[in-house]
């Protein structure tokens, strides 16, 4: 996979920019976690590259669109593909969970997080998979375990912690810090490539499934010699002829 173009939205533009339909893809991603992990700052420096280390704490959810230009391996001229990114922040704290629950569903992936500096966002990590697994649109859903604010030296999670929690859930794992920016890129790009991965699998198989179905069977058109209601047969008309 490669990201050619990468064009970040300003929030005063993504109502009008969501209504472009000149892409290819549309991908959803929800950034999911408890209320104080840095999903705000997380998405902010994602989209435009920018700490902004003073936010006001989200109320219900909130998104960003980033359009980007996808490639995918082998696949020649067609290669490239126009994805609208919309990665959607969603409040972290108990009284809007209902809310945020309702954009499960739509989620084509999920980037989890907690904060390597509070223990106690990484032990609810159990309780958002379950909600995620229990709303979203299958099973196994595409996620990433996330450990952000990885620049801070007064950590309570140690990376062994994570990385065995992550194993044992069979997700990937990356600790991040969105006030430096690492691995911010590459977990969001991570989990695009699990996304589309999915998507050419669905694609493959379903053509697959066309390949190997029969084709219908044309039945032949029957002709009846019976007359037709309210039609009657005249009798053959005998020659007047006396010979």
């Amino acid at each position: 996979m490669s990201l050619e173009r990468q064009t970040n939205v300003d929030n005063g533009e993504e109502l009008e920019d969501s209504l472009d339909t000149n892409y290819d893809f549309l991908i959803k991603f929800l950034l999911l976690g408890d209320s104080g992990v840095g999903k705000t700052c997380f998405l902010h420096r994602y989209t435009s590259g920018e700490f902004k280390p003073k936010f006001i704490a989200t109320v219900g959810v909130d998104f960003r669109l980033k359009k980007l230009v996808y490639e995918f391996p082998e696949e020649g001229e067609d290669a490239k593909k126009k994805i609208h990114l919309q990665l959607w922040d969603t409040a972290g704290q108990e009284r809007y969970r209902s809310l945020t629950k309702a954009f499960f569903r739509d989620g084509m992936g999920f980037l989890l997080l907690f904060d390597l500096a509070d223990e106690n966002s990484f032990q609810s990590v159990r309780q958002w998979l379950t909600e995620i697994k229990d709303q979203a649109y299958c099973e196994n859903p595409d996620i990433i375990l996330i450990g952000n604010k990885s620049d801070l030296k007064t950590r309570q999670v140690t990376s062994s912690q994570a990385e065995e929690l992550a194993g044992s859930l069979g997700i990937p794992y990356l600790e991040t810090s969105a006030a430096t920016g690492k691995n911010v890129i590459p977990a969001v790009n991570m989990l695009l490539d699990m996304v589309m991965k999915r998507m050419r699998e669905y694609v493959s198989a379903m053509d697959a499934e066309k390949a190997t179905s029969p084709a219908p069977v044309s039945q032949p058109t029957q002709t009846s010699s019976r007359p037709k209601p309210n039609e009657t047969t005249e009798p053959a008309k005998q020659s007047s002829c006396a010979c």
